[in-house]
């Protein structure tokens, strides 16, 4: 089918030849195609799907909004009342209390967002040369400037040129390189480390707990901001609200957002600690000259307060918690097949299902959607398991059930 459709992440010639595939409709863990065809969505969209697909709640509350109004500029003093609760909302969940929620588009914006604010924050403290980014080996933060130049999968910034410079890559498993090498850079000359509690779009890598607190206790000890990108793991697919509050982290900054809205309508956020807010609110900061169009969009609160309303209401944070070892123990019985290495799981929602043979994972992608469950293929040549959080325990068996049949 032709169309004027540019993809994302995509093989343009292949797809024109192929024909996209056209999602029409999509209730709970479910979606369908143009054709009538019925698929288990184990990606969740794209790893925000957390509270389903067709909650009508949602759609209600954000008509409600567009007619009373859809949006007004948040720059300089004005915003709006929707967008005032949400935030009221989210910081009240964030590990620290206290925060200060700043809205953005999206993750990609957020990252940005965090990057700005972490080098802005140390100049405003008289040290200026604090500038140097550290980042993991295999991580994802986005595909925006900032999340291009700190991206650790490496195709992701090939041919691009350079965007940021003053960034560092590290182990994403070894405390010990990120250690060295904060030392070999000189505490003096970084703003911050990103870093994903369980990385996502990177295979699904669970570090250790000790590699976690480690390298945020050396943050701590050496003046280095702390940032949490929980742009997949937020919002209760771990397990709890944020991942932070799993692993007891308590970051300087997350930045956060898929599961913000469960995509209903596109936003992000970083959300700060005191410890960072209270230098850009202290008398004499002056204007902080970033910010978006779209920040805090009056709609999409509308969508946040919602989907947050329904995540609480229907305890899917606790309810991922309480079927996590399911999760996780049925995703393993496909280690019993032979294109299939290894299942990484063990943490919430999340799994990866890794190929003997990586460079088989798009085709092995193309016969799980073909057997009835869509899921993605993600770099080290795994598949992504990250379903809605409203996933019940049958619907975990008959999602393995459908991979198996497509992984045979």
């Amino acid at each position: 089918m032709s169309n004027a459709f540019w993809h994302g992440f995509a093989d343009m010639h292949a797809i024109s030849t192929q024909g996209p595939l056209v999602i029409s409709k999509g209730e709970g863990s479910w979606v369908w195609d143009a054709n009538g065809k019925k698929y288990f969505d184990a990606a969740g969209a794209l790893w925000y799907m957390n509270v389903g697909h067709g909650r009508h709640q949602i759609a209600d509350a954000m008509a409600d909004q567009a007619r009373r109004i859809a949006s007004y500029s948040s720059f300089g003093e004005a915003v709006t009342d929707t967008t005032i609760e949400l935030a009221n909302t989210v910081a009240s969940l964030a590990p620290n209390p206290d925060s200060k929620v700043f809205f953005t588009l999206g993750g990609s914006d957020a990252i940005d967002t965090a990057i700005k604010i972490s080098r802005r924050y140390w100049a405003m403290r008289n040290q200026p040369k604090k500038q140097a980014i550290i980042f993991r080996n295999n991580g994802y933060h986005g595909m925006n400037v900032g999340g291009t130049s700190i991206a650790g999968i490496g195709p992701n910034n090939e041919n691009y040129g350079d965007f940021i410079t003053n960034v560092a890559q590290v182990s994403w498993d070894d405390a010990d390189d990120v250690i060295a090498t904060m030392d070999r850079i000189g505490e003096d000359n970084i703003a911050a480390m990103f870093c994903e509690p369980v990385m996502g779009a990177g295979g699904v890598r669970i570090a250790p707990d000790t590699y976690l607190h480690a390298v945020r206790k050396a943050c701590s000890e050496r003046n280095i901001l702390f940032v949490a990108d929980e742009v997949i793991t937020g919002f209760g697919r771990c397990g709890d609200w944020f991942a932070s509050n799993r692993f007891g982290l308590e970051p300087d900054m997350m930045t956060v957002a898929k599961g913000l809205t469960s995509g209903y309508s596109p936003m992000g956020a970083v959300i700060a600690a005191p410890s960072v807010w209270n230098e850009f609110y202290r008398e004499g900061a002056g204007v902080f000259r970033h910010g978006f169009t779209y920040g805090g969009h009056a709609v999409s609160a509308a969508a946040g307060l919602a989907n947050i309303k329904i995540m609480a209401d229907e305890k899917l944070p606790q309810h991922v918690a309480e079927l996590e070892g399911k999760f996780a123990s049925a995703l393993r019985t496909l280690e019993d097949l032979p294109n299939v290495a290894e299942v990484r799981t063990g943490v919430g929602f999340l799994g990866g299902i890794q190929m003997t043979d990586p460079a088989s994972a798009p085709a092995m992608y193309a016969r799980c959607r073909d057997a009835g469950v869509i899921s993605r293929a993600i770099w080290g040549g795994a598949l992504q398991v990250a379903p809605a959080l409203s996933t019940t325990s049958d619907e975990i068996d008959q999602m393995v059930a459908l991979f198996r049949a497509g992984l045979s």
